[in-house]
């Protein structure tokens, strides 16, 4: 159904995601990760990474999008060029809230591809 260079992709999402909440778990939060010396670097350039692997995809005009919120997508691209061009300035309130309620809607969806292919 989709290409394979599509499937790797979300794959690499899919574990991405899955360091975050690891890093999450390790700190016993998510604000305790943020305020963390390693914690807040690592997320901010998971979050980062991931967003790449989505304007790839957007880039090649994928299908596998049409199985997300556009707004969500639109967001996580913004929240990687906040987070490249600000990295001093980024507000934590903003990634708190991303990781809380647009990353786990995102990973549900990744994990449900995968498991379809």
């Amino acid at each position: 159904m989709y290409s394979q260079d599509e499937l790797v992709r979300l794959k690499s999402i899919d574990k991405k995601l899955n360091d975050i909440y690891e890093i999450i778990e390790r700190h016993k939060g998510i604000v305790k990760a943020l305020k963390d010396l390693e914690g807040q670097p690592a997320i901010l350039m998971l979050i980062s990474a991931i967003s790449e692997q989505f304007n790839k995809l957007k880039k090649h005009n994928s299908q596998i999008l049409e199985k997300f919120d556009e707004e969500d997508i639109k967001g996580i691209i913004g929240v990687r060029n906040y987070i490249a061009h600000d990295y001093d300035g980024v507000n934590l309130a903003i990634i708190e809230i991303d990781l809380r309620e647009n990353m786990p809607k995102i990973h549900k969806i990744v994990k449900y591809i995968i498991s379809e292919n």
